[in-house]
């Protein structure tokens, strides 16, 4: 069931506030974070609208950590972080997600959390385009 105040299920306008749908996974979708502070953040959704992980069957569990797990592998493939950290909140949204933040010893925001929405670092439609194709490259 998809609920219509979410980004995810719409996409349309709202996802399009932050973030570019890239591709679908075997459980998840996969969606660029425009607010590229850290260069190649992106989002993983469920295809589903779930509101927790213990709403998700055990498969599905299975499988959605699994495209993190492959996600995680293209963006050091393509970005060469020092560390990619994972941020599930989900007070707000309503459907279960995960943030993956490349992290740079030498950059922004080491050795701290992420800021949620910093709106430091925006690109040209050129440039997403560009981020997009090399993710899926790696993918």
């Amino acid at each position: 069931m998809k609920d219509p105040n979410c980004a995810y299920c719409m996409e349309g306008e709202l996802l399009a506030q932050f973030g570019i749908k890239i591709c679908e996974l075997e459980a998840g979708i996969l969606y660029l974070f425009k607010e590229q502070s850290h260069p190649g953040r992106v989002i993983v959704a469920t295809k589903r609208h779930l509101n927790d992980i213990v709403d998700m069957t055990d498969e599905e569990r299975t499988a959605f950590f699994g495209d993190v797990a492959h996600v995680s592998a293209a963006l050091q493939k393509v970005f060469h972080p020092d560390k990619v950290n994972y941020g599930m909140y989900n007070d707000k949204g309503g459907h279960f997600h995960v943030h993956m933040v490349p992290k740079y010893k030498d950059q922004y925001e080491w050795g701290t959390v992420f800021e949620m929405n910093p709106g430091k670092t925006l690109l040209s439609d050129a440039e997403y385009d560009e981020l997009i194709a090399k993710i899926k490259a790696a993918l």
